[in-house]
């Protein structure tokens, strides 16, 4: 007679059977615990990006700007201002010695590279490299150039990844600051926190194009701060050398970057009126089409800023200083129908404010990079270069 089951063999024979009977086909491709039961559940339910897009929303944008008169606008971004500091964590109080010291001059046909370090912050330094055109004239107008992601700011001065000179502006950057240099200009080409030089020896054992951003903007979030604060607070930093130089007019500065670099700028020459002018390249966007809708650095984020306003609110408080913003059709981390829409807001501040035609937009053929044709005569026209 065949031996009876006991009650936990009979239990691993029915989940046997039930496994079985549920199992799918040996083709089929597994993607998740919901396979088979899509019609007993909301599948939406379960996507989290389309739920933050609701939020979005739903998110009260409180100080959004709203078409008002010269005065009420100018009121507008006095009042939000104040705000988009405090978001992202405000400045050191007390500003550290520069402690500026040159590290190398070399001459090249057509300009000079000069490699600097200063102090932006007690026990924080900062790379640089000044470029200046041979044989011109001081003081000049001079372009701080913040680079995007990738290997930091030797891919904007045409240093290669091995450490030699190139002349072929390669990459997505083109060697903007070449470019700057090129048009009459002085470019002080910055090195921003968690790139190239400036990471911690495990993020520069991944390799050159592997920044320091998840933990160094991590800690800056645990501190109550953010990454765009203390990057926008080394451009501000870099100002106050500007201003120790006398072969570069302080009272002609311009700021431009891509990517990373378009964020600082977009902050940075919201926040602070010694910037003359600006070239956002690759970034001008609205929060939604971008860092909500997809995968980004967390260098991108600001806690709590859809309480108050969206990107466009931000670049809005360029205005009326020049503006310059150029954005490739098939940029696919910043969308460009939400380029076009966060520009035509943008232009309204403009308007607003009487100066229509300082603020211009270049949609170009291409993908996410920097172009810079037009862009860099526009800056070197309103610096007066």
């Amino acid at each position: 007679m065949p031996s009876k089951l006991n009650r936990r063999q009979f239990g691993l024979a029915a989940a046997a059977l039930s496994s079985a009977a549920a199992a799918p086909a040996a083709d089929a491709i597994y993607t998740g615990a919901l396979d088979g039961f899509e019609a007993k559940v909301s599948m939406p339910a379960f996507d989290p990006v389309a739920w933050s897009m609701e939020r979005h929303a739903r998110a009260p944008l409180a100080l959004t700007y709203k078409p008002a008169s010269k005065r009420a606008t100018e009121a507008w971004q006095k009042k939000l201002r104040v705000k988009v500091q405090e978001l992202i964590g405000g400045f050191p109080k007390d500003k550290s010695p520069l402690q500026p010291v040159t590290l190398e001059v070399r001459d090249f046909p057509n300009y000079r590279r000069e490699k600097f370090v200063i102090q932006t912050q007690s026990g924080m330094a900062q790379l640089g490299y000044l470029l200046t055109p041979r044989n011109a004239k001081g003081p000049l107008a001079t372009m701080i150039c913040v680079p995007g992601h990738g290997r930091g700011v030797d891919d904007i001065v045409g240093i290669d990844d091995k450490g030699r000179d190139r002349a072929d502006k390669a990459g997505y950057q083109h060697d903007f600051a070449i470019q700057v240099v090129e048009a009459g200009m002085a470019a002080v080409a910055v090195e921003p926190i968690a790139f190239g030089c400036r990471r911690d020896a495990r993020s520069a054992k991944r390799g050159l194009g592997n920044s320091a951003c998840q933990p160094v903007a991590g800690a800056a979030l645990l501190l109550g701060e953010t990454m765009i604060a203390w990057r926008v607070y080394d451009v501000m930093r870099t100002i106050d050398w500007i201003e120790t130089r006398k072969d570069l007019d302080a009272s002609r500065v311009g700021l431009m970057g891509i990517s990373g670099g378009g964020t600082i700028t977009t902050f940075a020459a919201a926040l602070e009126p010694r910037i003359k002018a600006a070239m956002i390249s690759g970034y001008l966007n609205t929060f939604k089409a971008s860092i909500v809708a997809m995968s980004h650095c967390i260098d991108n984020y600001v806690p709590g800023i859809l309480n108050w306003c969206e990107n466009y609110d931000v670049a809005s408080l360029i205005a009326p200083r020049p503006l310059y913003v150029e954005s490739g059709t098939r940029d696919n981390i910043f969308p460009i129908a939400a380029s076009k829409e966060a520009f035509a807001n943008v232009k309204r501040v403009y308007t607003a404010l009487g100066a229509p035609d300082a603020a211009e937009h270049e949609i170009f053929e291409g993908e996410h990079l920097f172009h810079g044709g037009v862009g860099i005569p526009f800056l070197a026209k309103h610096l007066k270069a």
